[in-house]
């Protein structure tokens, strides 16, 4: 079943991929535009992030649109909760503990306490993610415009003689 899902949600970023690379835009428009989404999609924006992707392509023509609406199925929301968990995890790593004056009490100060090491947690992942899927689209990019120009290149069977 999760295996399932996994395959489905390759195929439908693959799907969207493959529609941003046939668009008038370089590779590495394409690899920017979509590590911009993963990296918007990773941060914590409550759902605000899809009012900054319209901000973004209505301001910005050299994004590729369907890039960044694609990022949107590599951090779905089932996934977000485990970024969440390893960002404040990683956070805490980076930062330290919580004070002990603010374990356990339910104050604004212990709050901004968790609420930084998720956000700092959360912003260094979000840079990985955005790397890691910069160069991943522009080698797919790469990779999906060679073998169109490849078939370009064939002979076209016009049928028997």
């Amino acid at each position: 079943m999760i295996r399932g899902r996994v395959g489905d949600a390759r195929d439908r970023v693959r799907s969207r991929l493959e529609a941003a690379f046939i668009e008038d835009h370089s590779p590495r428009e394409v690899a920017f535009s979509f590590s911009l989404g993963v990296f918007i999609t990773a941060l914590p924006t409550l759902g605000f992030g899809v009012a900054v992707f319209l901000a973004l392509a209505y301001l910005f023509k050299q994004l590729s649109k369907i890039a960044l609406f694609a990022s949107v199925i590599v951090l779905n929301p089932a996934v977000k909760w485990g970024v969440y968990g390893t960002s404040y995890w990683l956070g805490r790593r980076l930062l330290g503990p919580i004070p002990p004056e603010a374990v356990g009490t339910f104050t604004p100060i212990a709050g901004s306490h968790h609420l930084l090491r998720l956000w700092v947690g959360n912003l260094v992942l979000a840079v990985v993610f955005a790397v890691v899927a910069y160069v991943i689209a522009l080698r797919l990019v790469h990779a999906f415009r060679r073998r169109e120009a490849d078939l370009e290149s064939l002979p076209i069977d016009v049928g028997p003689k």
